[in-house]
């Protein structure tokens, strides 16, 4: 690997991998991680490969259509997903996408949005100084049809308010965020990870029940 860009963008990436797979947020060979390379190119995971035991050969290099650099190499099927985040916001510099159980069972519950409020980590989403905010993540509907969904998030992102919440859910999936870089993805992928195992958790306890409302909301759209 001899594009510094890219060799530096792969330690980041690996060492990403690493820290979500000690999390639990990446079982098996679940999720994705990518990069923005200068030049209109993204650096993003290798099909297949366990997240927790990435090192540089498991990161290949695609441009913003998701076309691979090297024709041999198999990126992620979710790769057009990154690359509709990087083509609509030229300010995300790192996109991660995760697996974890609070993202999996909140998103089948939840309806066309999950509302987290009053927790201070909202501060890590833009425009949300203060835990008395309240934010709309976004849930979309899984669909094997790649360019299908990215559409379909395309048309969640042309209804939402400015500044966008930068995250959404895939119902029974997972979750994509991102951020400038990758240390900020990796904070707000932590913060809204935090808020979605406390929403978990309150249900366990039968403390509340936001989520039932949306789940109908749901049934009857």
């Amino acid at each position: 690997m001899t594009d510094l860009a890219l060799a530096a963008a792969a330690a980041q990436i690996v060492e990403a991998g690493r820290r979500m797979d000690r999390l639990g947020w990446v079982p098996a060979t679940a999720g994705n991680i990518s990069l923005r390379l200068p030049g209109g190119r993204v650096a993003i995971t290798r099909s297949g490969g366990h997240k927790g035991f990435l090192d540089a050969s498991g990161v290949m290099v695609v441009d913003l259509a998701g076309r691979p650099e090297d024709p041999a190499a198999r990126p992620s099927a979710e790769t057009g997903l990154h690359c509709g985040i990087y083509r609509r916001f030229p300010e995300a510099g790192a996109v991660l996408h995760g697996h974890s159980v609070p993202a999996t069972v909140l998103s089948r519950a939840a309806g066309r949005s999950l509302r987290l409020g009053g927790y201070e980590l909202l501060k890590a989403f833009p425009g949300l100084p203060t835990h008395e905010a309240s934010a709309e993540v976004p849930v979309l509907d899984n669909d094997q049809d790649i360019a299908r969904l990215q559409a379909a998030v395309e048309r969640r992102w042309d209804a939402m308010p400015v500044p966008v919440v930068p995250g959404y859910l895939i119902r029974g999936h997972g979750l994509y965020v991102w951020g400038a870089d990758m240390p900020a993805a990796l904070a707000r992928l932590e913060a809204l990870e935090f808020m979605l195992a406390s929403e978990l958790e309150t249900l366990r306890l039968g403390l509340g029940n936001r989520i039932a409302p949306a789940a109908e909301e749901r049934r009857v759209a």
